[in-house]
Formats: structure tokens, sequence, C-alpha cells
């Protein structure tokens, strides 16, 4: 798979997602050997979170790392914004490395904005990496503006990623904030890569010109979707599958290079933005 150069890390250009899973016992270990895959066939970088089935998605990431070597795992976990406090941010950590089962965390990411300071925020974040529990922090959900005022604070530069909705129906980053993070040299994780193939309405997958791309590869319409959003090399995919099949093919994803031919005829059926778009979530 293609890998890419995060501020010095190698990783994979496509990860595992785990929104929505490890909520149902019926399924939990599908679920499972779904991960395991996923590791053992190089998407080695796992993003979790605690607001995920309120920790049911550590508790499963936890169980498929006992059967995996855990140092070659890139491992990402969330914090909620109330809990974005120098304490409640280190009870969160301790509650999220217990369900994981792991003594670190490779990135510990503030999910979205919230009322605590920012100031504070990154002051508890560099204390926990300075004590070895992450080994780097970021931020997820924020724009333009939000991240003009992360870097004001001190040591707000040393943000690894900033991890955003990005995808071929939602490309509103590419107008200020991916030129911004891209001069500031901050990565972007992107989640919801392939937006379930369906967005707004449209039927992505359906898309004559996606086909089209698609047969000429011998790849299905998701591939090309997911293959699309890491053409780049410092984007780095986080598509979430409870299905084996499923995870095979976004892995071959990553080994999917479209010429620029195919990104134009790409770009014309799914324009870029051409004015600045409040940063969509989901």
């Amino acid at each position: 798979m293609k890998q890419i150069n995060f501020k010095g890390t190698t990783l994979p250009a496509i990860g595992i997602g785990t929104w929505h899973m490890g909520d149902n016992p019926k399924t939990f270990e599908q679920e499972k050997a779904t991960i395991l895959y996923g590791l053992q066939h190089g998407a080695t970088v796992i993003d979790t979170a605690e607001m995920y089935g309120e920790g049911n998605a550590e508790t499963l990431v936890g169980e498929a790392l006992k059967e995996f070597d855990r140092d070659k795992v890139f491992l990402i976990s969330k914090f909620y914004p109330q809990n974005a406090t120098k304490t409640k941010m280190r009870q969160s950590l301790e509650n999220s490395l217990k369900r994981l089962k792991t003594n670190y965390l490779d990135l510990y990411l503030l999910h979205w904005r919230g009322t605590v300071p920012l100031v504070e925020t990154v002051t508890g974040l560099v204390e926990l990496q300075k004590e070895g529990k992450i080994r780097h922090w970021g931020v997820s959900n924020f724009d333009t503006e939000d991240l003009k005022e992360l870097y004001a604070n001190p040591n707000g530069d040393q943000a690894f990623a900033n991890e955003d909705l990005y995808n071929l129906a939602n490309r509103g980053i590419e107008f200020d904030l991916l030129p911004w993070q891209r001069q500031h040299g901050l990565p972007l994780i992107a989640y919801a890569p392939i937006d379930q193939g369906d967005s707004r309405g449209q039927k992505l997958t359906q898309n004559p010109v996606i086909q089209e791309i698609a047969k000429a590869h011998q790849v299905t319409p998701m591939q090309i979707l997911l293959a699309w959003t890491i053409q780049t090399d410092d984007i780095m995919a986080i598509p979430q599958t409870s299905n084996v099949a499923h995870m095979k093919q976004n892995i071959e994803a990553g080994n999917i290079k479209l010429s620029n031919q195919e990104m134009q005829q790409i770009d014309a059926q799914f324009s870029a933005p051409t004015s600045k778009q409040s940063l969509r979530m989901i």
C-alpha cells in the first residue's frame, strides 16, 4: 500500500476507522476479525474515540490488539471537548488506555472545538506527551480560523494532524483549509472518505465517469472514490468497514494511481470549491 510521510513518520495512506463499531455483541467477532485483517495486510493505523459507542469501539480495538504487535500499530483516539481541561483530559486518556489495553497512544485528538480555552488543552496535551502517555497530539473538525487560533498559542504549532470530513462530495476544505495546512506542514486525516457512497442525494458510485474509471482499473467505484481522496501525499483516509471483503478492497485502493486525465474527468463531475464554505461535520 502507498506510504505517506506524516511529519517524519511513515504511515499507510489508508487506515481503519471504527465509528459505529463494537456496539452489537452479535457482530463483535466479525468486526474484530475485520480489524485484524486490516492490520495484517498493511492498514496499521486505527482511528477511534471515547465517543464511539461511549467506549465500545475502543474496547473492540483493545480486543483486536491483543492478537497483534501493538508497537506496529499507529493508534489514534479522541476526547470530548467537555473533557479538554487538563484534569478531565488525563482521566479520559486513562479510561481510553484501559479499554484499548495499551499504555500509550500514538496520537490523541481533541474531537471538536468546545468552550475550554485552547491554551489549557494544549498545555495538558504537552504534559501527557512529555510523560510518554501520548506520542503526538492533534485536533479534529477544525476549520482554518480554528487552526490559526491554535497556532497562536504556545506549542500550538506542534499539532501532528487535523482530522476533518473530506470526500469527493465534500470538497469545501480545498478552498482555504487544505492550502493553509500545506503551508504550515500540517497533514490531514480524512474521515468518511467514501461518504458511504451517497451524499446530499448524489449517488457517487452511480456516476458514469466514476464507473468508467473503475472499469478501466478493474476495481469498484467505491475504490475509485477512496483512491481519489489519497492522491496527494499529505492526506490519510480512514474508511470504516465491518466486512473483511470491504477491508480488502479498501487496502487495494491504496495502490490505485489515477492519471491526470482521470483526475480532470472527476473534477469536471464534482467541482472544487470556488469560495469559502463552512466546515461540514458528521
